[in-house]
């Protein structure tokens, strides 16, 4: 009798064994392909939604006015993150009340619901002169600028020549409606001589 009970105890044991082993790996097998099709889910996402060669979006105010426009080479849009990388990027504002101005470089990441443009690469920019305010000329490595809110920042030094006098910085920040420039670290100012023609260009 106790080893017929014993029997069956062990009996019990290894087919609870087995089952337990069994959904086990079921679970596993389960668990590896959510998590390969995870994967294969986020590469799709991280994967170009869709590709633009030589464009150029103009950007409108709320009111419905033309407010600027980004241009370039070539665009590639990811789903993954809402971006958009740009080959050769252009910018120019489109402002009836502000100077024009031109913002060109090698690479440029727009995000944040295209509300932040990083522009990346021999960054120029140009702003023509109106009234009083002379041509400016400005030269860094890499700017970050807001368009909607008209201003722009780097943390890289950068040089900006105006009016015949140049100026450089180890950072920058700047706001085009107000035409205020603000130079970070230690910067140097040099002014033309006395009598010298000033750049209006």
């Amino acid at each position: 009798m106790r080893k017929r009970t014993a029997h069956r105890w062990r009996l019990t044991l290894t087919l609870v064994f087995g089952v337990l082993f069994a959904c086990g790996t079921f679970w596993l097998v389960q668990l590896l392909n959510r998590g390969e099709e995870d994967m294969l889910a986020d590469k799709r996402l991280n994967e170009p939604d869709y590709i633009i060669d030589q464009f150029s979006v103009v950007r409108m105010t709320k009111d419905g006015k033309p407010s600027y426009i980004v241009a370039g080479d070539k665009l590639v849009h990811r789903p993954i993150d809402d971006a958009s990388e740009i080959d050769k990027p252009m910018m120019r504002n489109l402002s009836s009340t502000q100077p024009p101005m031109n913002i060109t470089a090698e690479h440029a990441r727009v995000d944040e619901s295209n509300t932040r443009v990083q522009l990346k690469g021999n960054v120029k920019i140009d702003r023509a002169a109106q009234g009083k305010s002379a041509a400016m000329q400005m030269t860094t490595q890499a700017l970050t600028v807001y368009p909607d809110e008209d201003r722009m920042e780097t943390d890289q030094p950068v040089q900006i020549v105006q009016g015949g006098a140049t100026a450089t910085g180890t950072g920058m920040k700047a706001n085009n409606a107000t035409r205020m420039v603000h130079l970070q670290g230690r910067g140097a100012i040099v002014f033309p001589p006395k009598g010298a023609p000033a750049n209006t260009k």
